[in-house]
């Protein structure tokens, strides 16, 4: 059963009785097989209805014909706005777009591609202005261009770096992820990683927070960690005495038997 939209007011009655002729007009779009049932009428405006006709095609349950007539005012001809295929409320539709960059997840990109990052990117200022705020001076295409071109002739190296803004967002991400200290690893560990001799600190603001791995037989190895974080492999872990390898013994002599050797 489709659920149709419904509009308050009663429909005019020369259009409403003009069900043979929008059935025409969608037979004039599809085919007869695909067009079944009357489902009804309703009012648009004044003088202004739509018919529904159930939709048989294959591939569409749930959909629906639209055919929207209107007329002059006193006038006695019927006049065609439009013929539609609808949804209905049970209908197979397609998912809402999300942008690109939206649907993007780490991991997504593979040997070249390519992630272009806007001129306006709230993570990003012009080196220059690290300290200034950019919102007061903003700068139109032109004075960007030859913030670039400075940039590259005094050899400054990167044109941007990290806004604050760019900074906060990573800190949240990096504190929420597998290297935060929420992680299952990191509740299980016996001990943090800001006294762990394998953690490399970072510079900056982030250093107050954040580190990077360097054992190589830790799962979070060359990845940002947090100085909460922890797990097993942390360089002052030690194994109790009762859980040391027992020491191999010494090599058996057999001085009981004797030896066979071939005669050369």
């Amino acid at each position: 059963m489709i659920a149709l939209p419904t509009r308050a007011g009663k429909p005019d009655a020369a259009l409403a009785k003009a069900v043979d002729l929008a059935r025409t007009v969608v037979l004039e779009v599809a085919e007869p097989g695909d067009v079944g049932d009357h489902l009804g009428v309703r009012a648009d405006g004044e003088r202004v209805v739509t018919h529904h006709f159930a939709c048989l095609r294959a591939g569409y349950p749930g959909w629906y014909w639209s055919v929207t007539l209107t007329r002059a005012k006193r006038g006695k001809d019927l006049t065609v706005n439009e013929v539609v295929l609808l949804p209905g409320d049970e209908a197979i539709v397609a998912p809402a777009w999300v942008p690109y960059k939206e649907r993007l997840q780490p991991g997504d990109l593979s040997p070249g591609d390519l992630l272009p990052v806007e001129d306006e990117d709230v993570r990003l200022v012009p080196t220059y202005l690290v300290g200034d705020d950019p919102l007061d001076t903003p700068l139109d295409g032109d004075a960007r261009a030859q913030v670039r071109r400075v940039a590259e002739d005094l050899g400054l190296g990167r044109v941007r770096t990290l806004s604050r803004e760019g900074i906060d967002m990573a800190a949240e991400r990096w504190h929420a992820g597998p290297g935060g200290p929420e992680a299952p690893l990191a509740k299980s560990a016996p001990e943090h990683c800001w006294s762990c001799g394998f953690l490399v600190r970072l510079n900056g603001s982030l250093s107050e927070r954040f580190g990077v791995c360097a054992n190589g037989n830790a799962n979070d190895d060359g990845r940002v960690v947090t100085l909460d974080h922890g797990c097993g492999a942390h360089s002052e872990v030690k194994l109790a005495r009762k859980q040391q390898p027992l020491p191999m013994p010494d090599h058996v002599f057999d001085t009981l038997t004797d030896d066979e050797v071939e005669a050369l």
